[in-house]
């Protein structure tokens, strides 16, 4: 491992404050594109809007044009928690649970039963399951990889921890730390080929995850969320273009759609976020993202002086 002595310079420091709001900018981005085709088959996608570009809601959850559903909301919840507490799972939990509470619009089945879990047990993690292999615990790790920037093994560790609240499966353990770690890249301005090689090591350790050929899947299982997001984020060269061809291979879009935009923002930067997408989200959720992604900075290794170690 090689110290790369990023970063040590205000300059550099701000370069990172700018990648990092656009990485949960980014995500929430992601969100809103994809909700409107979420469960939609390509074809579907494509005989109802040739090619979905716009953010303009509907869907099945008949959404407002920009609103977010339980993928931003939960990475929220996360983000909120460190920004305000420091690292504690009780406390993400417990903000998991108030919002569950509150009549979310979609809350997924895996999400729901760990939440459900922890409120009729207090517990922070449930024992190894099967079904716990779906996607969100995945969808919500960005927050994570900004508070531990510099820091792999922190990344690693509570990238585990704030997923096994409701996802206990090794597929969304792999599929948390890969995502946080290219965040951790895209943020620190690693070339293109660095987070290939990064995916290209964790392919490797758990094949199930090759990408290469593409087959084709956008299901809420984390395989088929994780080949999705690997191919379209390399496959494609910029940040738009990279959304748009996730979002319309349909699926679980919402997800595959946050989990790109947050490794995109991340790689891509903040210039790169269309303005027209931006300007449909809510002002208060941008410059709430805008605030948290800024705290998390600050409150991360690389904050508080740690070089950056690839």
């Amino acid at each position: 491992m090689l110290s790369t002595g990023i970063c040590t310079s205000s300059g550099a420091l701000a370069n990172v404050h700018e990648r990092a709001f656009a990485t949960l900018l980014g995500s929430a981005l992601g969100d809103a594109l994809g909700a409107t085709v979420e469960f939609c088959t390509p074809s579907e996608i494509r005989d109802q809007y040739g090619v979905l570009r716009k953010i303009v809601g509907g869907g099945w959850l008949k959404l407002k044009a920009g609103e977010v559903t339980d993928d931003t909301e939960m990475s929220l919840c996360i983000a909120r928690s460190l920004a305000t507490v420091g690292w504690s799972p009780a406390d993400i939990a417990e903000r998991f649970a108030a919002w569950f509470k509150n009549w979310p619009l979609d809350v997924g089945n895996t999400c729901r039963r760990g939440i459900a879990r922890y409120i009729n047990h207090g517990t922070l993690a449930g024992p190894f399951n099967e079904g716990d292999a779906g996607n969100g615990a995945a969808m919500r790790v960005a927050p994570v990889a900004l508070a531990t920037l510099a820091d792999s093994s922190l990344l690693e560790r509570w990238a585990v921890e704030q997923g096994h609240i409701t996802h206990n499966h090794p597929l969304s353990d792999a599929a948390c730390v890969l995502i946080g770690r290219l965040i951790h890249l895209g943020c620190t301005g690693q070339p293109l080929e660095r987070l290939q090689r990064e995916a290209e090591v964790v392919v490797a350790r758990f094949p199930t995850f090759r990408f290469s050929p593409f087959r084709g899947l956008s299901t809420a299982y984390v395989v088929d969320t994780m080949q999705t997001v690997l191919h379209y984020f390399l496959s494609t060269h910029s940040f738009e273009e990279c959304l748009v061809a996730t979002v319309n291979q349909g699926g679980d879009a919402d997800t595959t759609g946050a989990i790109v935009g947050a490794i995109a923002g991340a790689y891509y930067g903040l210039a790169q976020l269309p303005r027209h997408w931006v300007r449909k989200l809510a002002p208060a959720l941008v410059s709430e993202i805008g605030d948290l992604s800024g705290h998390l900075v600050e409150r991360s290794p690389l904050g508080q002086g740690q070089p950056v170690v690839i």
